[in-house]
């Protein structure tokens, strides 16, 4: 009787729907106050330093007391991007990321 053969090492990049790298929007969302946007940039930089604030979108609530900011990071992984998720939800000025 012979012994099972391993299984081969899982690749995660065939785990993923995403194909990396790849253009990846983040939707961040929080009470609107100052530095909020200047905050979710500075966290989106650390993670990509290509990002573009120039590509950032800015929606305000009906009340106008929250802002959703749209963001578009380079993703190279999904190591990296389950690090900008924690990061962005640990910031004390973010409320929900999608």
């Amino acid at each position: 009787m012979t012994a099972p053969k391993p299984a081969p090492a899982a690749d995660p990049r065939k785990d993923s729907l995403i194909e990396y790298p790849s253009r990846f929007p983040i939707k961040v969302m929080g009470a609107k106050a100052d530095g909020f946007v200047h905050a979710v940039t500075q966290i989106a930089r650390q993670f990509d330093g290509e990002f573009d604030a120039a590509t950032i979108e800015l929606r305000d609530s009906k009340a106008g007391n929250y802002l959703g900011i749209t963001i578009i990071v380079t993703a190279t992984s999904r190591e990296q991007l389950d690090d900008l998720y924690r990061a962005l939800t640990a910031h004390p000025m973010v409320k929900v990321v999608l």
